[in-house]
């Protein structure tokens, strides 16, 4: 069964740090393009942030510019989220989609996606 597997929500205090990880069971993740979302409690799921296949290409959401950094090791099957300077606002669940293309688009609402994690909670306390 193919799946992705999210991990390192937490709670962490504004100003601080945490990566997530996405990683994969049943399929190659080097071929598919990631994207990571999040939903907070009472709102929509938004796009945070995308990365092509091969890492070339990455975007992110303008809340989110400059503090946090999408990566692949396409070696260990794995895409990371690290996330600097946290405000209370970042608090929600993070999930991480796969699309089979190089590239994907994850800012726009219903950007098309192939699998979806069953999310991480990340809580920023103020």
């Amino acid at each position: 069964q193919s799946q992705l597997v999210e991990s390192g929500g937490g709670l962490v205090q504004a100003g601080g740090s945490l990566r997530l990880s996405c990683t994969t069971s049943g399929f190659t993740l080097a071929t598919y393009a990631v994207g990571w979302f999040r939903q907070a409690p009472g709102q929509e799921r938004e796009g945070v942030s995308c990365i092509s296949s091969l890492g070339g290409v990455t975007d992110y959401a303008d809340s989110v510019k400059g503090r946090f950094t999408i990566s692949r090791d396409n070696a260990k099957n794995t895409v990371y989220l690290q996330m600097n300077s946290l405000k209370s606002e970042d608090t929600a669940i993070y999930y991480c989609a796969a699309r089979a293309r190089p590239t994907m688009t994850c800012l726009a609402r219903g950007s098309p996606v192939d699998y979806w994690g069953q999310g991480t909670q990340v809580t920023v306390s103020s």
